[in-house]
């Protein structure tokens, strides 16, 4: 199971990193994204009510979508994530404890980490995939610099990651981007326009597709 959910996400490309006020929202986000290719989708824990979202999430969407917990700063926070049926948990920072709960309920985790030296102590903890954030300061060179004497490290950036610029991050070796405001447009969601933000997550997908090809 596990291994087949990150198979899905790295073969998208992109994860959805999401956050509204509001717990229906989300759920509509979420399978807007489905709908459009990205399987991935990060309900921040700083989002009101993220854990009920995370639970109708993973009901409502159940086989469609990969619903994770993001902005999580502990263990006690993961673990009650996961209970509620998040399959993936993303961390800012490295927190050993997180990680080691994650690995206890054969979760995915993918911790937050800035230097080298906590990309490779993420890594060695039990990391699945380790997040760069902020990846806005670093660029997709940061990537590549990192993969050089570290390759058996998965990286993915999430910060500043738009249309524009996911393909250079992908062509430097990220094993996929995590897409924030970028990709959630507000103005659609106010809207409810579902099927126009499905549209949107189609062309993030396309862009990694064609990334990786060329």
């Amino acid at each position: 199971m596990k291994e087949s959910q990150l198979s899905e996400i790295v073969n998208a490309g992109v994860v959805a990193v999401i956050r509204t006020d509001s717990a229906e929202e989300l759920v509509s986000i979420c399978r807007a994204m489905a709908d459009g290719g990205i399987k991935g989708a990060e309900i921040t824990m700083t989002s009101p009510g993220a854990i009920e979202a995370i639970r109708e999430a993973s009901r409502v969407l159940k086989g469609r979508a990969i619903i994770g917990a993001g902005s999580v700063l502990d263990p006690e926070t993961a673990r009650a994530a996961m209970l509620a049926g998040a399959d993936f948990i993303v961390g800012p920072v490295v927190n050993l404890d997180v990680i080691r709960m994650c690995k206890r309920y054969g979760r995915i985790v993918i911790p937050g980490a800035f230097s080298p030296t906590e990309i490779l102590q993420a890594w060695e903890a039990g990391a699945d995939i380790v997040k760069v954030f902020p990846a806005t300061r670093l660029g997709p060179s940061f990537i590549k610099d990192v993969l050089g004497p570290l390759p058996q490290v998965k990286l993915t950036p999430t910060g500043g990651v738009t249309l524009d610029n996911l393909g250079e991050f992908l062509k430097a070796g990220a094993a996929f981007v995590g897409v924030g405001t970028a990709l959630i447009n507000k103005r659609m969601v106010a809207e409810q326009n579902w099927a126009e933000l499905t549209r949107v997550a189609e062309q993030y997908v396309e862009a990694a597709r064609i990334a990786r090809a060329g």
